[in-house]
């Protein structure tokens, strides 16, 4: 028998009736957290096992083997490194554990010559927005791991040959962690918002920071609308720079009729549109002539 595709719960539901892509979202992400360190690491997406549909949901792997990654969440990296990523509506459980280990394993075997990927070159990462309590529960009581939390959201299983991490990402530091953090649907504090719009303000031709962003949103559309006039207000501040040209052009749109195109737009569940307003000056015309602003 067929089964029923598990449903969403309400909040995941966007207004299209659309599923979100948030795996997309997430490799991008990884992106913009190794920024800093990107010329060292090559990022790979849903890399294939074999021929049959067994995939790595990320394979990072680090261009010169000697060069240590100082990014936080990726200290523990090796050559090779595994990732796997829960979407916020689902949880980290045993079993997830054992598939990941498994094609770990697969892949270090899985190369035509003989021990050609060593063992000691491979680390896995799990990745969840929930703490995996039965996780590290089976961790510590079956496998005899330990776990040590060396920073908040962090957590490392010593007692294996391979170096493994689980991170949360609800408990990741907003500071050191910004973007995993914030790819959530559970957006709630409005100082992170803002510290995510200033910096989407300084990134926002970047497709990587688009491709985040605009799962953010979408997720959390009912939580931006509930502090409308906050959102608005920092809304207001990432567009501040576009005002300004566009007065030195002669154009003068002003900061209320703006004010009035997110106000209408979050009304609408169009949320998405204000960021995408705010980077595409043409489109912004095309939305004040539509509500004839």
């Amino acid at each position: 028998m067929k089964q029923k595709r598990k449903q969403l719960p309400e909040e995941q539901q966007p207004a299209d009736g659309k599923l979100l892509q948030w795996h997309p979202a997430f490799y991008a992400d990884l992106q913009i957290e190794f920024r800093e360190e990107t010329e060292k690491l090559k990022f790979e997406r849903e890399y294939l096992l074999s021929s049959k549909p067994m995939a790595i949901d990320v394979l990072i792997i680090k261009k010169k083997d000697a060069e240590p990654i100082h990014k936080n969440i990726g200290k523990i990296f090796r050559k090779y490194n595994i990732i796997e990523y829960k979407s916020p509506s689902d949880s980290l459980s045993v079993d997830d554990f054992y598939k990941v280990y498994g094609y770990t394993n697969f892949y270090k075997a899985d190369t035509g010559k003989v021990n050609e990927i060593p063992i000691q070159e491979l680390t896995i990462t799990l990745v969840s927005k929930r703490y995996p309590r039965e996780l590290i529960r089976h961790l510590k009581e079956v496998r005899h791991y330990t776990i040590d939390n060396p920073e908040e959201g962090i957590y490392y299983v010593i007692g294996d040959i391979l170096p493994i991490q689980i991170l949360v990402t609800n408990r990741l530091s907003p500071e050191k962690n910004l973007w995993l953090y914030s790819l959530t649907d559970t957006l709630k504090d409005m100082s992170v918002t803002r510290q995510l719009l200033e910096d989407y303000k300084k990134n926002k031709d970047d497709q990587l920071y688009q491709a985040v962003m605009e799962i953010i949103v979408k997720a959390n559309e009912n939580r931006l609308k509930e502090g409308k006039r906050d959102m608005c207000n920092a809304l207001l501040e990432l567009m501040k720079d576009e005002l300004d040209e566009k007065r030195e052009e002669g154009e003068a749109l002003g900061e209320n009729r703006i004010n009035q195109l997110i106000l209408k737009l979050s009304e609408l569940n169009r949320t998405d549109e204000i960021l995408k307003a705010a980077a595409d000056r043409e489109y912004q015309k095309k939305l004040l002539k539509e509500f004839g602003l």
